[in-house]
C-alpha cells in the first residue's frame, strides 16, 4: 500500500502543478533555491521520501516503484490528474519511473543528477546496514562531502554544515529503505518508453552521478536535451542554483 507522505502545495491558484522531488538524505528545504521563481508561475507540490522530514517510514526494503506509488497517491488525494516533475537524484529516479509507467500524468520531466542505474547494490545495502545499526551521523559527513565540490565548500562552510545537519535528520529506517531501492533499482529498459519532453541536468564534477550517467537518460529519450554544468558537484541546484533555476523554468515553460 502506498503511503502518505508529507507534502505542501503552494503558487498561484489554478497555475499548472510542478512536482518536486527530493534526494536520498535531503527534505524540501533542498529546492529554496528554486521555490521563488518557479513558485510565481506555477503551483509547487514538494514531498518528503519516506522516512524524510516527517513522512513515515516503514521497514524496508523497499522499491523505486513503491516510491513512486507515494506520489501518485499524493496526487490522487489532491486531485491532480497531470504534473509536471522535477527531480534530483532518488527524487529524479522517481521522476523517470512515473513518466515510463504513468505516462498519462507527468506532462514534462526534468532531471537533476540523476541515474537510470547506480551499481553497486553492495554499497547500497552496506550503507543502509550501517545507518540501521549506527545512525544517520556515521555516514552524514561522508555523504554530503560528495554533494559539493572543495571549492564550493571553502567559500560556503555553513551550507554544507546545514546538509549534514539535515541528513542527521533523516530517520535511519526510511533513509536505509530507500537505498535499498537504489540498491535494487534499474530502469535502463524503461527510459526508453517515455515520451513527456525531458531535460536532464548534470554537474560536471558530480562524483556521484557523473555527467555520462545523464547523457544515457538523454540518448534514450526521444524528446530530451542534456545540460551539464561546469563546477557542479551533486547539489548543482544548490551550488549553481540560478544556472539550473533557470534550465528547468526555460524547459517548463516551453513544454505543452
Amino acid at each position: 500500500m502506498p503511503e502518505r507522505l508529507v507534502a505542501s502545495l503552494e503558487g498561484p491558484p489554478g497555475a499548472p502543478v510542478v512536482v518536486l522531488g527530493n534526494s536520498l538524505g535531503t527534505t524540501r528545504e533542498l529546492w529554496e533555491p528554486q521555490a521563488g521563481v518557479l513558485g510565481g508561475r506555477f503551483r509547487l507540490l514538494r514531498y518528503e521520501h519516506r522516512g524524510h522530514g516527517g513522512s513515515p517510514a516503514p521497514a524496508g526494503p523497499y522499491d523505486i516503484a513503491g516510491l513512486a506509488a507515494d506520489v501518485l497517491q499524493l496526487l490522487d488525494d489532491l486531485g491532480i490528474a497531470v504534473a509536471s516533475y522535477c527531480g534530483i537524484s532518488l527524487g529524479g529516479m522517481i521522476g523517470m519511473w512515473l513518466a515510463a509507467n504513468a505516462p498519462e500524468r507527468i506532462g514534462a520531466l526534468g532531471l537533476c543528477c540523476t541515474s537510470a542505474y547506480l551499481p553497486p547494490a553492495q554499497m547500497w545495502e552496506e550503507r543502509a546496514a550501517s545507518v540501521r545499526a549506527t545512525g544517520m551521523a556515521s555516514i552524514s559527513p561522508q555523504v554530503v562531502g560528495r554533494w559539493f565540490t572543495s571549492a564550493f565548500a571553502e567559500r560556503d562552510p555553513a551550507t554544507v554544515a546545514g546538509f549534514v545537519t539535515m541528513v542527521e535528520g533523516v530517520n535511519p529506517q526510511g533513509y536505509a529503505g530507500c537505498c535499498e531501492a537504489i540498491a535494487a533499482m534499474d530502469l535502463r529498459s524503461s527510459v526508453g518508453r517515455i515520451d513527456a519532453p525531458v531535460l536532464v541536468i548534470a554537474g560536471a564534477e558530480d562524483p556521484a552521478t557523473p555527467p555520462w550517467h545523464g547523457a544515457r537518460i538523454a540518448s534514450a529519450v526521444g524528446r530530451s536535451r542534456l545540460r551539464v554544468i561546469r563546477g557542479a558537484a551533486h547539489l548543482a541546484n544548490i551550488s549553481h542554483s540560478g544556472e539550473v533555476t533557470a534550465a528547468l523554468m526555460a524547459h517548463l515553460t516551453s513544454s505543452p
